[in-house]
């Protein structure tokens, strides 16, 4: 039984350095987020910057640089809702996931087409 007891006392160590690896693996993680974890992070980091909440990311890519993402957010609420403002926004990340800069693409009242885009530029 002594045997037993060594064994399952030793089987617990195995495991714990079988851990680690995972552990640095996650650090590395920390500096390179996953892409949901960006787009979450632009999203929080944009509204808390600019007090506009984000209602949709109408682009995201990785770039050289970090990250790129498209936000489309309401700017002015008007009744009826189809009349209401809306503006994109690019949004610029480092390779980290934190926010560098920002600035407005266009601005667009919620219910007409997008004529900027489907001009067959």
């Amino acid at each position: 039984m002594a045997n037993t007891r060594d064994t399952s006392q030793d089987s617990p160590e195995p495991r714990q350095r079988q851990e680690s690896p995972s552990k640095d693996d996650n650090r590395t993680a920390a500096h390179r987020p996953k892409p949901m974890e960006v787009l979450r992070e632009a999203r929080a980091q944009f509204a808390e910057l600019t007090g506009l909440s984000a209602e949709s990311v109408t682009s995201f890519e990785q770039t050289e640089d970090g990250w790129s993402l498209e936000i489309e957010v309401l700017e002015l609420a008007r009744v009826p809702d189809t009349m209401s403002l809306m503006a994109s926004y690019l949004v610029e990340l480092d390779p980290e996931g934190q926010l560098t800069g920002y600035r407005r693409l266009r601005r667009y009242e919620r219910g007409r087409a997008d004529a900027h885009r489907s001009g067959g530029r």
